[in-house]
């Protein structure tokens, strides 16, 4: 794809081992286009992996696997012997086999981390993925318009075999389409004839925080306790009955009787955004936490951010200052998501 991004003008950055598009026409066009219309996204950094025994890798995951029907997608988190989360994922039941989809700083480790189980693993690392994104993604994609959301299909899109969810990163409707490499550049200029507009890193960021999604490496990582990080509903009900996975036993404790912090949103009084590490305080300067991501919220024209903070101090409406440069920003602590969700369920 890396020919293709640099035809269409994209400014290149590193991210996580990768060579990636940061922007294309710009970040403000590119998050419009998303909430408005539809983007075209290249994510094939992140990690695609077949695994076929259900039971064993449920072990692993908070989620209920084994109850994954057919033709369904279900977020998940992969957690550890403490409850921390060694990665967050997406598994597709395409019926003879599971597909995983990994972070790209993760995928490696993650791999390690379930062939060491005892499980089969098959990456496909070297896949293309693609994510239309927007309101107008299904008109741009009627191959796949019949699909709900966290729908998982084996459909031709022009004669190219993809595999398609009805999914995203955006908080809008959308697809993710999984496609051989030598597929990638073809698709993805189709979808462009469509009407998508190319979009990058600083706008998949923007768009992923109003949507008040959590970024691994940023938001949580693998010290991260899933409760903390208001991830509980990613703990599928049956789990919750047996706390039979990797860092049950923890996490059943850590709902039963709270954690030290929890993840908040965030939204300041001016239009200064406060970036991750800005240290989060009570009016009466006591430090109760730190800012784990933030931006200019294009769509709210107003600064966001997420941030942990002291669990008595995390209701909606409690009184902040982030500080700034050394400067106090006047914010409060914001329901979340702060652009509500626009899927097709």
């Amino acid at each position: 794809m890396d020919s293709l991004h640099r035809r269409l003008g994209a400014r290149m950055v590193g991210f996580a081992g990768y060579e990636m598009p940061l922007q294309y026409s710009g970040i403000l066009a590119e998050h419009a286009a998303c909430r408005e219309a539809a983007a075209l996204f290249d994510v094939s950094h992140m990690g695609q992996a077949d695994i076929a025994d259900a039971a064993a890798f449920e072990a692993l995951v908070t989620g209920d696997i084994t109850g994954l029907k057919p033709g369904r997608q279900r977020y998940t988190l992969l957690t550890n012997a403490a409850g921390g989360i060694l990665d967050d994922l997406m598994v597709a039941n395409f019926g003879g086999r599971l597909q995983l989809v990994l972070n790209a700083s993760r995928k490696q480790d993650d791999a390690a981390h379930i062939a060491a189980h005892g499980i089969a693993i098959t990456p496909h690392f070297e896949r293309a993925l693609l994510a239309l994104q927007g309101p107008k993604a299904a008109g741009m994609l009627p191959e796949a318009a019949q699909l709900k959301f966290m729908d998982a299909a084996e459909i031709a899109v022009a004669g190219i075999p993809c595999l398609i969810t009805r999914s995203g990163y955006t908080g809008e409707d959308g697809f993710e389409l999984g496609c051989a490499p030598d597929h990638a550049i073809a698709l993805a200029e189709l979808l462009l004839a469509r009407g998508a507009m190319p979009a990058g890193l600083g706008a998949r960021d923007s768009l992923r925080l109003e949507a008040g999604l959590c970024l691994y490496g940023q938001d949580i990582d693998e010290t991260t306790n899933v409760i903390a990080a208001n991830l509980t509903w990613a703990i599928s009900k049956r789990r919750k009955m047996a706390w039979d996975f990797a860092g049950g036993a923890a996490l059943r404790d850590a709902l039963e009787h709270g954690t030290p912090e929890k993840l908040v949103g965030i939204r300041l009084a001016g239009r200064a955004p406060a970036r991750a590490g800005a240290e989060i305080q009570l009016p009466n300067g006591a430090r109760i936490g730190r800012v784990t991501s933030g931006c200019f919220a294009p769509s709210l024209q107003a600064p966001i951010a997420l941030g942990y903070v002291r669990a008595d101090c995390a209701a909606d409406g409690t009184e902040l200052e982030l500080i700034v440069r050394d400067k106090p920003l006047a914010a409060e602590v914001a329901p979340l998501p702060f652009i509500p969700h626009r899927y097709v369920r």
